[in-house]
């Protein structure tokens, strides 16, 4: 990216759009996995009342935690730039 204070490029700011919008759409599937294999088995044996309760409430928490930790997680990793300028190679001067 460039310096701080300077103009980005079309193409950063296509690129930051594409990875935020990657960010997001991979933590909502991460989440509503999540969600739906903790909660799931509430509804698909037909549980009571309070366990049902307890089994929504934990999933809906643990999936609010994986979002956020998968969307930081990606965006951390694309301000880091932590992919190769050369797909398939790892050091730089290769």
């Amino acid at each position: 990216m460039t310096t701080y204070g300077g103009r980005r490029t079309q193409g950063e700011r296509d690129a930051i759009t594409v990875e935020i919008g990657y960010a997001l759409c991979s933590a909502a599937f991460a989440a509503a996995v999540l969600f739906g294999a903790v909660a799931g088995p509430a509804y698909l044996f037909g549980l009571s009342g309070g366990v049902r309760g307890v089994l929504v409430g934990a999933g809906a928490v643990l999936a609010v935690v994986v979002f956020f930790a998968r969307v930081a997680s990606v965006l951390l990793r694309f301000g880091r730039g932590g992919q190769p300028s050369q797909p398939g190679r790892t050091n730089p001067d290769s």
